[in-house]
């Protein structure tokens, strides 16, 4: 297959030859479309690719109607993620990091999207640094990963944290908590684009799919050198 080969649905120009590409299909995201769009759009990704199809921030109910019409694909609630053909893990070894519980949803959509590309990823939960010895607790485990993302409203230090502590990449993720001078989110932003622990990667708020997507580009490169 030609990687820049597209095929042409009317309302969609699907994009059949980013696996070729980038080493996984288009995924779809699935505000704005209805459900018989993102049927089409998945039917021919599925036909077109062998790896896996996802369709991100989609609610139940268009959840339910898209695998009556197009099966074999499972459904996660809490990341709000459609999935066929999901990858067996590479091996690479992801932690999800997450600062307050009110990070969760975000989180969860990191740590699915990344298992079901093929990552191999453990979460770590409430560990921000109003209690900074709570990440220092799992420090080991944050040093013998192939990369970390980290998640973190307020001011966002965690990533700061979390970026002196290990050598693997670290990929920063601002979220929408906290209270009023935080923004919804893009005091973290800036905080993270700030950081002096040189080298982080910063993706949008509330964006774990960049998050768990720069993590595959990472474990795709390094399987392709290999």
């Amino acid at each position: 297959m030609h990687p820049t080969r597209v095929h042409d649905l009317d309302f969609a120009q699907v994009d059949i030859g980013r696996e070729q590409r980038q080493g996984l299909p288009e995924v779809v995201y699935g505000p704005g479309k209805t459900p018989a769009q993102i049927c089409a759009i998945v039917a021919e990704l599925l036909r077109a690719n062998t790896g896996p199809v996802l369709v991100t921030r989609v609610d139940a109910g268009t959840a339910a109607d898209v695998l009556g019409h197009v099966p074999g694909g499972s459904y996660d609630v809490l990341a709000g993620l459609l999935v066929w053909r999901p990858a067996a893990s590479n091996g690479f070894a992801l932690t999800v990091v997450s600062g307050g519980t009110s990070d969760w949803s975000v989180a969860t959509e990191a740590a699915a999207v990344a298992k079901a590309v093929g990552l191999a990823v453990t979460t770590v939960h409430d560990v921000g640094v109003a209690g900074l010895h709570r990440v220092l607790r799992v420090r080991e485990q944050l040093r013998e990963s192939d990369a970390v993302v980290v998640l973190a409203g307020m001011e966002g230090a965690l990533a700061s944290v979390v970026g002196g502590l290990v050598g693997c990449p670290v990929i920063a993720v601002p979220v929408s908590t906290g209270y009023g001078a935080s923004l919804e989110g893009v005091t973290a932003l800036l905080a993270m684009h700030a950081s002096c622990a040189a080298g982080l990667t910063v993706v949008n708020i509330d964006s774990g799919f960049g998050a768990a997507m720069a993590a595959h580009r990472l474990a795709w490169a390094r399987s392709r050198r290999s």
